[in-house]
């Protein structure tokens, strides 16, 4: 190795910094795609022994199984590459990170740019999920705190609670042409909620319901809730995109020192770095190894 070639490796300590810091990233969001699939079966399990819902939108469980199995199988490649040094499993991992980048940046925009059709499409598959509100314990559950959080009621507005087998008007029993107590204006001054505040509310106007239920929809309020707390929605973007283009470039930085390796040292067996042919096994031995970094001795 010249003086000029052990220089570039050394001063930088390029290759070893790179060569680490791509196996810990890859490492670590290895393992959260496999905590995050290893979640995603459990609540799927559970969640088939009461199954009524057939849309993968109201399935949080199948939503988190296929980010496990996305995340482990791609980290996966990562890790990979990373320990063998391993070109064509470098690339994959770079351009599958870019791929998704891309697509995320795209879908945000598309979804402001439809912004009417995105709606429609959430309002529509949350009255189905609506249809199964008493069914399904977990869109249940996010469907309450939804309602609580951003003091709304339904999906597109209130009315959408008669999609419901149990609170449409021509159903019988008490909660016919009522809302869930979650969409009611709670009194901060009594310890227990009232569940019958939403009593036979549906058929009456919206005007006459402003002091019993919170009458706007839930995908507006929250969509009115992120563009008055900007920075909170900044900060969800930049922690989802961040992490994923830091990968990018250490991975691209990455494949150049390895390229730069194997045109300058000559042989590349599946991922191992060798000396030129005309050295000698000892004289290999003593070149700092993988590092490439230790001035050539006889």
């Amino acid at each position: 190795m010249s003086e000029d070639s052990g220089v570039r490796y050394c001063e930088r300590f390029s290759y070893l910094f790179l060569k680490f810091t791509l196996i810990v990233y890859s490492t670590v969001f290895w393992l959260i795609g496999g905590f995050i699939l290893a979640i995603g079966i459990y609540a799927e399990v559970e969640r088939q022994k009461y199954k009524t819902l057939e849309g993968a939108f109201l399935a949080p469980a199948i939503l988190l199984i296929v980010l496990g199995i996305i995340m482990f199988i791609v980290s996966f490649i990562g890790v990979l590459s990373s320990l063998r040094d391993n070109l064509c499993l470098l690339q994959v991992f770079l351009y599958t990170l870019t791929i998704c980048l891309i697509l995320e940046l795209l879908g945000g925009v598309l979804a402001l740019v439809f912004k009417n059709q995105t709606l429609e499409f959430l309002n529509n598959n949350i009255r189905n999920g609506i249809k199964n509100y008493y069914d399904d314990l977990d869109f249940k559950n996010i469907m309450d705190f939804v309602q609580r959080k951003f003091k709304c009621c339904g999906g597109e507005d209130f009315k959408d609670w008669e999609s419901n087998n149990y609170h449409s008007c021509t159903a019988p029993g008490p909660l016919a042409c009522g809302v869930p107590y979650t969409c009611c204006i709670q009194n901060t001054t009594n310890a227990v909620a009232n569940t019958m505040c939403g009593y036979k509310i549906l058929d009456k106007e919206r005007l006459d319901l402003l002091y019993i239920i919170h009458v706007r929809g839930c995908t507006d309020a929250v969509f009115i809730w992120f563009l008055d707390n900007y920075n909170i929605m900044a900060g969800i973007l930049l922690g989802i995109l961040l992490p994923q283009l830091f990968g990018v470039i250490i991975t691209w930085l990455y494949i150049t020192r390895v390229e730069d390796a194997i045109s300058e040292h000559g042989n590349y067996m599946d991922g191992l770095l060798e000396a030129t042919p005309g050295r000698s096994g000892s004289s290999k031995s003593k070149t700092g190894g993988c590092c490439m970094c230790l001035p050539d001795t006889d």
